[in-house]
């Protein structure tokens, strides 16, 4: 494939000029990201501002068998954005504009550049907003290409339930629209679904329609320390069965605690910590949350923010769990890896994966969307030390056989790119045969992100 890359060259050239991009600085921002795999860079980065750019890209490369791997803000953790093969990426951060909102109909459509955070800022007079919550600094073209997720699962859904549309560019550069404005539809084939999750191997994801919702009447946020990780998260499980309020509800473990308070500079107490936030009308969240209280009767302390900075700095210190994780071993990024398992079985899990750990010498603080059974794990491991490669890789591996055995899967959020590739079959059997199957059939020479989710 890469004998063709001088003639593909010339082509974009072309068109973009000096938004084809080949300098070693530009190649290693595009293949590396936030994930712990080694960087593997593209040998070119384009920077398309349309659709019909992308689809010219793609026409150009599919035409010189060159690999192709969307880019949208590079905070993949599994390797979704590396070019083990090689190829273009298309950066798409210019397109970033938010193209229609519907307040009425609380929709709006918007290019894949656009973040959530731009989209809530420009949304803000409306009194909507779009309530996927990563923490990180996404794009919503790969959040849908991802099916990511956040805080707020529990109650809104992931990017799987909130994507209504997609305009979406095929391996041939030939520009297709899926779904509609409507809230729901039985024609034909739901090739919206097919796309949100497929990470760029099937095409690119270049504009998006959403479903927004209304700002709350009130919010209460809370933290509740408890003594074990057993009692948070049986807490967790009965405040869920209670049918609370809830539009957030998260774990830590005590490492975590931990390296929240050195890094964010705060003085919470050391021990396994649920963080809380109901939402409703007044009335309904102040009895939701002394519900909550009462069910968390093992909890050794319960403090209620009382302002709304107060709030906001309580899931601040949240948001910044992954970055407090790694400033334990500075100069490490780890494995950040996550697992997805059925409600009823989180307590157990997580006390087994904790049991696992605690046979090793790596440090692993754990958090977690627990409300929905996603809990995350940093595993923190020098590269260069074999033992610690060793262990980091086998509690990575029993969590993903533990999920699965109890009815879950390899990746609640993260997504699967290049990280989580070696688990498909256990988790999907023969299914996965039929997912190689629709590859082989949307984009024959594969040239859309080659070697993710599976190997062709």
């Amino acid at each position: 494939m890469r004998n063709n890359l001088p003639a593909l060259l010339d082509v974009l050239r072309v068109q973009f000029a000096d938004r084809v991009l080949s300098s070693n600085a530009a190649r290693e921002q595009h293949g590396s990201g936030e994930s712990h795999l080694p960087a593997a860079w593209p040998d070119a980065v384009v920077m398309a501002h349309t659709t019909q750019e992308v689809s010219d890209v793609l026409r150009a490369c599919t035409k010189h068998h060159v690999p192709v791997i969307p880019f949208g803000a590079g905070s993949s953790l599994e390797g979704q954005i590396h070019a083990p093969h090689g190829g273009i990426s298309i950066d798409m951060s210019a397109m970033d504009k938010v193209i229609s909102v519907h307040d009425a109909d609380m929709d709006c459509t918007v290019q894949c550049g656009v973040t959530r955070q731009a989209l809530n800022e420009h949304l803000r007079a409306t009194g909507l907003f779009f309530p996927v919550d990563l923490g990180a600094h996404a794009s919503l073209g790969g959040m849908a290409a991802t099916r990511a997720s956040g805080t707020t699962t529990v109650r809104y859904g992931s990017m799987r339930d909130l994507v209504l549309g997609l305009t979406v560019v095929m391996p041939d550069g030939e520009i297709i629209r899926t779904g509609s404005r409507a809230r729901k539809s039985s024609a034909g084939y739901d090739l919206t679904r097919l796309f949100v999750g497929s990470e760029g191997t099937l095409g690119i994801i270049t504009e998006l329609s959403l479903r927004l919702f209304g700002i709350p009447e009130a919010t209460q946020t809370a933290m509740c320390s408890f003594n074990s990780i057993e009692d948070a998260t049986e807490t967790v499980v009965m405040a869920l069965q209670c049918g609370l309020a809830l539009n957030r509800i998260e774990l830590a473990d005590t490492l975590q605690m931990q390296a929240t308070n050195r890094y964010s500079h705060t003085a919470l107490p050391e021990c396994p910590t649920i963080w809380v936030e109901m939402t409703g009308s007044p009335a309904t969240v102040e009895n939701d949350m002394a519900t909550f209280e009462g069910l968390a009767e093992t909890a050794r302390q319960i403090d209620r923010a009382t302002t709304a900075d107060d709030a906001t700095r309580i899931w601040r210190v949240r948001h910044d769990a992954l970055y407090a994780a790694r400033a334990l071993r500075p100069g490490i990024k780890g494995i950040s890896t996550d697992v997805c398992v059925p409600i009823s079985q989180l307590p157990a899990c997580v006390s087994a994966i904790q049991e696992v750990i605690a046979t090793t010498s790596i440090q692993a603080p754990l958090v977690g969307h627990v409300g929905d059974g996603n809990f995350h794990l940093v595993l923190l491991y020098d590269p260069e030390s074999e033992t610690e490669v060793r262990e980091a890789r086998h509690i990575n591996s029993s969590l993903v056989e533990m999920a699965i055995e109890m009815g879950g899967t390899c990746t609640g959020e993260h997504g699967v790119g290049l990280g989580k590739k070696p688990y498909l079959q256990a988790e999907h059997g023969p299914a996965l045969g039929v997912m190689a199957r629709i590859k082989k059939a949307i984009d024959p020479d594969n040239i859309m992100n080659p070697g993710k989710i599976f190997d062709l």
